[in-house]
């Protein structure tokens, strides 16, 4: 049965469908409350509503259009989420728990197109963008994870794709999940990450979100970043930070610059002296990321020693700069692992 995904319509659409069916329109909004705010993930849940309405509801739409293919939990409480939509094409989405942060973090692409040689999400290309709806039912279901009294207080869309290369939808999800009528979430609790794409970077910032922006660096030196980093050949290192400036200018938030420390490819002190001479008169965030191995990719993750000199020389610049703690590493955790092993190996992954 083909049913209408209820997270990609609006408020309005769902009002017009109920009331084409002898309802009143208030009801869309009680039905929208009961999934956002009394994690609802079907029509039969919602006591609130006519019987009739519900058996309705229930022939024509549905509140999750995915299912969940493979559920994993590591050590450290991080946990993801495979989906697989009708089409059967997947994504992971992933909850963090640290002290008192619940963070959620989400896919906007099936696949990825930008071709970075250290990611798992592009090794097999680009496949489709998520629609609103799929992106907003990685939230809800990652925030349904949490025990009734815990609520999502950030949400990092740093999984599968290019943020960016999707940016209508997800800025049509993001500003339901940060409304009054979604969850309430901070869009100063919200970071946007981007391999850097200046064009895109612009738009997001005529949006005038108050958004976090997290540029994915990986090198200062512009031909180390066009092997890395391949679109960097056709954007350049100077347009992305110029873009980065004018975000900057125009939002007043401080943009983060990723880097995967990758061992014998850009960990080396020049590196480092490198990227602290670009980034010393910015006001800028260095986020540095060991290197998560990944099967069939010959990269491999720097020792202590070297992330610890490479996190010296940087901070000597008086650029800040934080090594990002490596959580979930049993389960598969850096983006699309857990999607090229569950594919490679159909079982279900538990």
């Amino acid at each position: 049965m083909n049913l209408r995904p209820l997270l990609d319509h609006s408020e309005t659409e769902l009002a017009d469908w109920i009331a084409g069916h002898g309802f009143r329109r208030y009801h869309a909004r009680q039905i929208l409350r009961w999934v956002f705010d009394r994690r609802a993930t079907d029509f039969a849940a919602i006591t609130e509503l006519p019987k009739p309405l519900r058996e309705q509801l229930a022939q024509s739409w549905t509140v999750f259009t995915g299912s969940i293919d493979a559920d994993v939990t590591a050590p450290d409480g991080t946990r993801k989420l495979l989906l697989a939509w009708p089409d059967r094409r997947r994504v992971e989405c992933v909850l963090m728990a640290e002290a008192d942060r619940r963070t959620a973090c989400l896919s906007t692409q099936v696949g990825c197109g930008m071709g970075c040689v250290f990611c798992a999400s592009g090794l097999k290309g680009f496949e489709r963008n998520l629609t609103r709806g799929e992106i907003l039912e990685q939230v809800l279901r990652l925030r349904n994870l949490l025990p009734p009294q815990e609520r999502l207080t950030h949400i990092v869309v740093m999984g599968m794709g290019e943020s960016l290369a999707n940016l209508d939808h997800l800025l049509a999800a993001l500003d339901r999940v940060c409304s009054p009528a979604g969850l309430g979430l901070s869009p100063r609790r919200v970071t946007i990450s981007t391999v850097g794409l200046p064009d895109k970077m612009r738009a997001l910032a005529r949006h005038n979100r108050p958004y976090h922006l997290a540029v994915s660096l990986h090198a200062a030196d512009p031909e180390l970043r066009d092997r890395l980093v391949p679109i960097n050949d056709k954007v350049g290192l100077n347009d992305v930070l110029a873009a980065a400036d004018a975000y900057f200018a125009a939002t007043g938030r401080q943009v983060t610059y990723e880097y995967v420390l990758l061992h014998g490819v850009n960990d080396r002190p020049e590196d480092a002296h490198k990227l602290g001479r670009l980034l010393a008169h910015r006001k800028a965030h260095v986020n540095l990321i060991p290197f998560n191995p990944v099967p069939d990719l010959r990269f491999r993750r720097p020792g202590p020693d070297a992330i610890r000199r490479f996190e010296e020389i940087v901070r000597g610049y008086g650029v800040a700069i934080t090594v990002r703690k490596t959580k979930g590493r049993p389960i598969d955790a850096a983006c699309g692992q857990l999607r090229r092993r569950v594919e490679a190996s159909p079982a279900p992954a538990t």
